[in-house]
């Protein structure tokens, strides 16, 4: 079952401190004896301050000392999953039964257990039969537990009943040791004090201290010289790059068809010895078999033969059906997890059934929404005020899922957001990669609520942890929206331990968006944050060049590029509409635009905007490009294009 695991969340690469140092000495005594003592162990902390890597790393040491050891990890939301699948195919029993056949059971996030008071029922009598079983169970949440809201007294009960740790934030001491190693792991050469200065500077969890990590070392990456203690300040304050540059500059069931196997092939075995026991060893599977909900006709029908051999021979082949069978529910699982009850997956005489029901749902799998083909990193252009975050795109790329994970690219309208996010997508798309998940927050909450509304969330999500990467455009549209956050928050662990990249747009650092969940500010602000600033004159010259170059025949004047750069712009989209309109106002003359052309568009456009503001709205009056007053009722706007205008208004 280590599988489940991220290989990362060890305890060797846990940093202990005087906040978690209980917390650790706990679950190391857990993993090496499970059930005999603190059962069950419960581990709550603020988020970001390793409760997961706690969680994962009782995990890896109970499998280490003994790898025939049964271990489950789940999030209460798989819990949840796997209850209601269960209770549609009337096979709750089967359900409990392969959790109290395990030796350890790790539950992670109980905290959402209160917004689901149908299932808290549920989640008591499992940990209790488990606990009461001798199988080790523990649990983390980002609450004690009488603070979780609606929590049922006897789940409280029984908690107290083990060991409850709380895990503090780390000491500047502690923090200076995260950042050590996580730089070390990370090849990153950074010096004492530069590390000191990010120890000392205010973090509220792990994340949020390795996301300023991920900012100094991304800096370093683009800068040609040592980065300095002024210039790391200056990086984390969310100064200009350029200036911290300078700064430098100037400075110098079972868990796998193994494990079952190996149990069936010793029964096997036994079949052969003699009558009494193989008989007695062929009723102990059959019976083991049905009480987790499997047909068995074909074991009783080789108990009624009363031949050894040819029981031996019906156990091998159960087994290689019940292998088989387990294979396609995992593979309908990833396509329609409402299919995966279906009892034809009990039933090792309905496999060639089996096979039919994976196939087609494999063929009706649609796939999440994908980037669009209308936008590529190689066209995003280099400049000032972009290098910082394509430079981070092209790490993200280079390397996905270890480097930048999650990138989250903040700035304001227009700037090119959307463009590096899909161009991004497009990078990732590889024929070994499998999908990637491209899209805006208002298309993914509209899915949502289509999904909630057709009863199929289970597809609907099954879809995009599918996915090879997931790549969300304005992440600040969902603010206050608790149920397509949880979805969010539970898509982002599942991706995130199985090391697939993820990358967000904003046009806020994720702390400033309001009504967002703690739990999804914190593993956001632990990525990187790579900023897009206004374009520069640089970035303005390069976008008007290639738009005339694209549009314009005939060559035009350096001049009038460098004029139209030398107008301010707070977006990419704005430049793009000035330069438009200079296009369509030499095409209605039949000329290739010229300086005074565009003089007089840009003049134009600067009264218009004046009197835009000035009014609010329109009004009866307006100047045309000429200086004369000509009135609302009267005048036709110069515009060939009625779209053209309609891209400069929103510039």
């Amino acid at each position: 079952m280590s599988s489940e695991f991220n290989p990362r969340y060890t305890f060797e690469t846990f940093v202990i401190g005087d906040g978690n140092r209980v917390a650790v000495t706990a679950a190391h005594a857990v993993a090496e004896e499970p059930g005999s003592v603190h059962n069950p162990l419960f581990l709550h902390s603020g988020t970001g301050l390793g409760k997961t890597h706690l969680l994962m790393a009782v995990g890896h040491e109970t499998l280490s000392v003994d790898p025939n050891r049964v271990v489950h990890y789940l999030t209460l939301d798989d819990f949840v999953e796997a209850y209601r699948a269960a209770a549609s195919q009337q096979l709750l029993e089967s359900f409990r039964e392969r959790y109290l056949t395990s030796d350890l059971v790790l539950i992670d996030d109980v905290q959402f257990v209160a917004r689901r008071p149908e299932v808290q029922d549920e989640l008591l009598r499992f940990v209790a039969d488990l606990a009461d079983s001798g199988v080790q169970v523990v649990l983390t949440s980002d609450q004690p537990p009488p603070e979780l809201s609606e929590l049922d007294d006897r789940m409280l009960q029984k908690i107290d009943g083990g060991l409850v740790v709380d895990i503090a934030p780390p000491d500047f001491d502690n923090r200076l040791a995260i950042l050590r190693q996580r730089a070390y792991e990370r090849g990153a050469e950074l010096g004492a004090e530069l590390l000191a200065m990010i120890a000392e500077r205010d973090a509220e969890n792990v994340r949020e201290l390795l996301g300023n990590l991920n900012r100094i070392i991304a800096f370093q990456t683009v800068s040609d010289v040592p980065l300095t203690l002024a210039a790391g300040r200056a990086v984390l304050s969310g100064g200009d790059a350029d200036e911290a540059l300078a700064l430098s500059r100037s400075s110098g069931v079972f868990g796998s068809a193994d494990e079952f196997g190996a149990f069936l092939s010793g029964v096997t075995a036994a079949v052969t010895e003699q009558v009494d026991v193989w008989q007695q060893n062929l009723r102990d599977v059959v019976d083991r078999w049905s009480r987790r909900g499997y047909n068995t006709a074909r074991l009783e029908r080789a108990l009624d033969g009363g031949v050894a051999a040819e029981a031996a021979d019906a156990v091998s082949r159960y087994e290689d059906a019940v292998t088989e069978l387990l294979t396609l529910q995992a593979a309908v699982a990833e396509c329609n997890p409402e299919r995966a009850g279906d009892p034809v997956f009990r039933d090792p005489e309905r496999v060639e059934e089996a096979r039919l029901v994976v196939e087609r749902a494999q063929e009706d799998f649609e796939p999440p929404p994908g980037p669009s083909k209308s936008f590529s990193i190689d066209t995003f252009l280099r400049s000032r005020s972009t290098k910082m975050a394509l430079s981070a795109a092209e790490s993200v790329l280079a390397a996905p899922g270890t480097q930048y994970n999650p990138l989250v690219i903040i700035g304001p309208s227009g700037v090119g957001k959307t463009h590096l996010l899909h161009g991004i997508g497009r990078g990732l798309e590889l024929p070994d990669r499998g999908w990637i998940a491209c899209t805006s927050a208002q298309v993914f909450m509209d899915e949502l609520v289509t999904a909630i509304d057709e009863n199929r969330v289970p597809s609907w999500r099954a879809r995009y942890r599918r996915a090879s990467a997931f790549l969300l455009d304005n992440i600040d549209l969902i603010g206050g929206q608790d149920r397509i956050q949880e979805e969010i928050f539970f898509l982002f662990n599942v991706l995130l331990e199985s090391e697939r990249q993820l990358v967000f747009t904003s046009s806020r650092r994720p702390r400033e968006i309001r009504g967002l969940d703690d739990r999804l500010v914190s593993r956001l602000e632990g990525g990187l944050l790579a900023t897009l600033k206004p374009p520069d004159y640089e970035l303005r010259k390069m976008v008007l060049t290639r738009q005339f170059e694209e549009r314009i025949t005939d060559a035009v004047e350096e001049a009038v590029v460098d004029y139209l750069a030398d107008q301010r712009a707070e977006s990419v989209r704005s430049v793009l509409a000035l330069g438009q309109r200079v296009i369509t106002s030499a095409d209605a003359r039949g000329q290739t635009p010229t300086l005074e052309s565009a003089k007089d568009v840009v003049g134009a456009t600067a009264l218009r905007e004046s009197a835009a503001v000035a009014r609010g709205r329109p009004s009866g009056v307006v100047m045309s490009p000429s200086g004369g007053i000509e009135t609302a009722e009267k005048v036709v706007w110069k515009w060939p294009d009625p779209v053209d205008y309609i891209i400069g208004e929103m510039g």
